[in-house]
This record gives C-alpha cells, sequence and structure tokens, in this order.
C-alpha cells in the first residue's frame, strides 16, 4: 500500500473515530469465510459498521483523533476489527450471540460515550449497558411513579371521605 492510500484511510478512520461514540475493537482472525459472512451479514441486520484494519494505521488515526482513546493502545495487537455502532450493548449483544456458535469474536476493547472497557472479560457489562432510549423511559417511568401515587392517595382518599360523610349523615337520622 502506497503512503498516500495509507494516510487516505488514516482520514477516514479519524472521521469515523470523531463521528462515532460507540466504538468496539474485536478480534475476528479464525473465523473461516463462512462465519465470517455470517458475522457480516447479522451487523449489517443491526447497523453495526464492521472494518478490519491494520494497528498501526488505525493507532495513528486513534492519535489524530479529537477523542481521547490513549486506554485502547494495549488491545492493538494482533488481527482488529473495528466495530461501530449508535447504540452502547447492541455490538456486544451480537458478539454474545455469535459466540454461541463460535469462540470468535472476542472484545479486545471498547470506548462507550467517553469510557474505555478493555478485555473479553468485560462482556457481561458491555452487553448489560443501557441504550439512550432505555434510560430515557426509566427515567419517565421513576418521574412518574410519584404522581400516580399521590393521584391514587387522592381518589382513594375521596371515596373513604364519601363513606364517612354518608355513615354520619345515616347515624344523624
Amino acid at each position: 500500500m502506497r503512503k498516500e492510500e495509507k494516510d487516505q484511510l488514516v482520514t477516514s478512520l479519524v472521521e469515523q473515530l470523531n463521528n462515532n461514540n460507540i466504538i468496539y475493537l474485536a478480534d475476528t482472525s479464525e473465523l473461516n469465510a463462512e462465519q465470517t459472512s455470517d458475522l457480516r451479514r447479522l451487523c449489517f441486520k443491526r447497523d453495526i459498521k464492521l472494518t478490519v484494519v491494520k494497528n498501526t494505521l488505525l493507532k495513528r488515526a486513534m492519535e489524530q483523533s479529537e477523542k481521547n482513546l490513549d486506554e485502547l493502545y494495549v488491545a492493538l495487537k494482533g488481527p482488529t476489527s473495528l466495530m461501530f455502532s449508535d447504540t452502547g450493548n447492541v455490538p456486544a449483544k451480537l458478539i454474545k450471540e455469535f459466540r454461541k456458535k463460535s469462540d470468535r469474536p472476542f472484545v479486545k476493547g471498547a470506548f462507550i460515550e467517553e469510557v474505555a472497557y478493555l478485555g473479553d472479560d468485560q462482556l457481561e457489562a458491555l452487553v448489560n449497558i443501557k441504550s439512550r432510549d432505555e434510560l430515557i423511559g426509566d427515567l419517565l417511568a421513576l418521574l412518574q411513579s410519584p404522581v400516580k401515587n399521590v393521584m391514587s392517595a387522592l381518589q382513594s382518599g375521596s371515596q373513604n371521605l364519601t363513606g364517612v360523610l354518608k355513615t354520619l349523615s345515616e347515624r344523624d337520622n
């Protein structure tokens, strides 16, 4: 590969790194052609962009990126595939599901919303990360809970008050 091509590739990688808040580094080596095709199809279905890159070019791109990706440098050993997604736990769920049939891919590292995760032992933590929409839903449920409690208390209170008044009026007669 000529220097100009490498520079173009690094520029493209820098742009991708800057434009994505969810970045996974995975090892997809030792997958045969059929498994690799299956993995690529799954990634496409789940809106994950999968790219195989050379570590030296990726490191150059990481150094030029606006993000602080220094913690991921240690993961740049052996074959590396980049996965980009809009949702933090989708690549981890895909990897976990795919590993039911194969021992690869495994997570070398991940960068999710300014937090770095290193090693395949972080897979469960990555699977359990909630998406932005899930967090908003949880927040709305928490905010609605006190209002629902107050409303039900007021409704039951009015029924109790009506019952008490009716009983008192019947006693007086």
